[in-house]
C-alpha cells in the first residue's frame, strides 16, 4: 500500500468530513495525518474484525480536537462506516462527534481534554508490563497541549516505571489557536526537556515524512528500559498553500471557492505520489 499517497486521499476525506459536519478542527487534522496513517496501516498491532484483542495494541489521541482526521482513518480501516460518518458527523444526537468517542469500535478513550492522554497511556503501558503482555501504547499529543502540567506528571511516571512499551509523538506544528506555540508558551529545547525526564528522544526532521516516521518508530522498538517520543515537526494545514502555517485554519470550514482549491491541491499532491 502506498501510504504516501493515502495521506493525501484521507486528507481530502477529512475535508469532505468538515464540510458535511460544518465544523472540525482543520489544521491540526492535516498536520497529523502522517502520523496517524503510519501507526494504523504499518506499525499497530490492531484488526478491525476484532477491535477488542486483548493482545492488541493501544492508542489514545490526545489532541483529541483533531478527530476528523481520526475518522478518516479508522474508516479507511474498516472500524467505521465513512458514509455513515459523512452523514452523521457533527449531528445533533449523533455518536460521531467532535471528539475521540470511545463508544466507537476502534476508539480506547475519549479524549479532547488536553493533558490527559499521555497520564493515561502511562497507565495502559504500566498494565500490559503486570500482565505480561507484550502490546504497544501509542499517544498523540499537541505541541501546545504540553504547556498542561499533568503530561509532566505523566513523563515522570512512564521514566520511574521504566516503560519502553510506551512511544509518545508530538505533533510539532508550532501552531494553536491563539498564535505561535512559542508566542503562548515556549518549549525551549523540547528535545532536552524530554531527555531530562529520562525519555529516549527521537528528533523526525520532517513529520509529515512517512519514511522519516517509518524509521523512528522502528527505532522505538528497540529501546529497552524508558519510553520515546517522537518529535514530529509538521506544518499545520498540511496539503494547500492557503492553509499551511496559518493559525487562523486551526478550527475553520472553508467557503465553496476554498474548498475547490484545497481538493485540487490535494488531489495533484495525492496523484504526484501515486
Amino acid at each position: 500500500m502506498n501510504l504516501k499517497a493515502l495521506a493525501y486521499q484521507l486528507r481530502r476525506d477529512t475535508i469532505d468530513i468538515i464540510c458535511a459536519g460544518k465544523a472540525g478542527h482543520i489544521g491540526g487534522d492535516m498536520s497529523v495525518m502522517e502520523v496517524l496513517v503510519e501507526l494504523y496501516f504499518d506499525q499497530m498491532n490492531i484488526d478491525a474484525k476484532n477491535p477488542e484483542d486483548p493482545d492488541r495494541d493501544l492508542f489514545v489521541l490526545s489532541k483529541g480536537h483533531s478527530m476528523e482526521a481520526y475518522y478518516a482513518v479508522l474508516s479507511e480501516k474498516g472500524f467505521l462506516d465513512k458514509e455513515d460518518v459523512l452523514k452523521n458527523f457533527s449531528k445533533f444526537g449523533s455518536k460521531y462527534i467532535g471528539h475521540p468517542n470511545n463508544k466507537l469500535p476502534g476508539i480506547e478513550m475519549n479524549s479532547g481534554s488536553l493533558g490527559h492522554g499521555l497520564p493515561v497511556c502511562v497507565g495502559m503501558a504500566k498494565a500490559a508490563k503486570m500482565d505480561h503482555k507484550d502490546r504497544r501504547v501509542y499517544v498523540v499529543m499537541g505541541d501546545g497541549e504540553l504547556a498542561e502540567g499533568s503530561v509532566w506528571e505523566g513523563a515522570m511516571a512512564a521514566h520511574q516505571y521504566q516503560l519502553d512499551n510506551l512511544c509518545a509523538v508530538v505533533d510539532r506544528n508550532r501552531l494553536q489557536i491563539s498564535g505561535n506555540t512559542e508566542d503562548v508558551m515556549g518549549h525551549d529545547d523540547l528535545h532536552e526537556r524530554f531527555r531530562s525526564f529520562g525519555w529516549h528522544v527521537i528528533d523526525v526532521k520532517d513529520g509529515n515524512d512517512i519514511d522519516e516516521l517509518h524509521a523512528a518508530f522502528e527505532e522505538a522498538k528497540r529501546v529497552k528500559g524508558k519510553p520515546t517520543v517522537l518529535i514530529a515537526n509538521t506544518v499545520k494545514g498540511k496539503g494547500s498553500s492557503i492553509m499551511e502555517n496559518k493559525a487562523n485554519w486551526h478550527h475553520k470550514v472553508p467557503t465553496q471557492e476554498e474548498y475547490d482549491i484545497i481538493m485540487k491541491d490535494l488531489k495533484t499532491a495525492e496523484e504526484a505520489l501515486s
